[in-house]
């Protein structure tokens, strides 16, 4: 159960690069990190790009990209070309102006903290034992 959230900042997004970083987060998130495209939610927002800064510098274009997923569900190795295949994927649609500084950050959160549907992702464990 991945939540996806990217946030860019700059140009004003049209509706078809919101829907290929929906679309491609959603395939890099099973493809690579092993998780259910149906229970994959991604939220791309649009943020003032006058609130943004890399180095107390302003910059053309920003984009930030969380990801939340059950710790302990991906290794290191999973992790990594996640973060990489990301990273490829804000460059393909924002363009070469993407700052060195653009981070991809995958939070892992304990089972016991977060679910869907009113369970707990621990609870959906104990239920499938």
């Amino acid at each position: 159960m991945p939540f996806v959230h990217i946030r860019v900042a700059g140009p004003r997004l049209s509706p078809d690069q919101v829907r290929e970083l929906q679309r491609e987060a959603t395939a890099l998130m099973a493809g690579i990190m092993r998780k259910k495209q149906e229970l994959t939610s991604v939220l791309v927002e649009g943020a003032e790009i006058s609130g943004w800064a890399i180095g107390g510098a302003a910059v053309p274009v920003a984009a930030h990209l969380d990801v939340k997923v059950t710790q302990g569900t991906n290794t290191e190795e999973e992790k990594a070309r996640f973060v990489r295949a990301a990273n490829d994927l804000l460059k393909s649609v924002l363009g070469s102006q993407l700052p060195l500084a653009t981070y991809v950050v995958v939070h892992e959160i304990p089972s016991t903290a977060w679910g869907y549907d009113g369970l707990t992702q621990e609870a959906r464990k104990v239920a499938a034992a």
